[in-house]
């Protein structure tokens, strides 16, 4: 196992996390239930290797409810991604949330796995969502590498 040090992201971070953000989804904002994020902006966690990070949870919080809006971990595998999801569920709970909550795409198939496994449960599908997204960033494809038209979001969540 990989030895992991996990803090708070940091003003340090934010050009860090805006470039993974350009490198992964082709723009330094997220685009999801039709409003726009910079996760550069965003409170979060940064998990580090060393002084290199390798993994990234950001988030918001609104009201009792705690959304994930992006999840990175850039070494599959090493239970990185159970790591930042456990200490946002702490922070969440301690900031008196009720729900912690997330969006992905109807493509995202390992999201899917990876967050039920974790004990988030399906909650809504917004049917034809993507469209809206792609009206704020048009750079969204149309069909994900592995051959599924992306068209909808899928909300999960865990209760608190």
């Amino acid at each position: 196992m990989v030895e992991i040090e996990i803090r708070p992201v940091g003003e340090q971070d934010r050009e860090w996390i805006e470039n993974l953000m350009t490198i992964r989804w082709n723009d330094p904002s997220v685009v999801v239930h039709g409003e726009r994020f910079n996760p550069a902006e965003l409170p979060g966690f940064l998990a580090l290797q060393g002084s290199e990070p390798c993994g990234l949870i950001t988030y918001s919080i609104q009201g009792s409810a705690c959304e994930i809006v992006t999840l990175d971990t850039l070494l599959p595998g090493h239970g990185i991604g159970s790591r930042l999801i456990d200490i946002l569920k702490n922070k969440a709970k301690k900031s008196g949330c009720a729900r912690l909550w997330l969006m992905t795409t109807n493509d995202n198939t390992d999201a899917l796995a990876f967050y039920q496994k974790r004990g988030f449960r399906l909650a809504a599908l917004h049917a034809g969502a993507v469209e809206l997204s792609r009206q704020l960033k048009p750079q969204i494809p149309l069909v994900a590498e592995n051959g599924i038209p992306i068209r909808d979001e899928i909300e999960l969540e865990m209760a608190l």
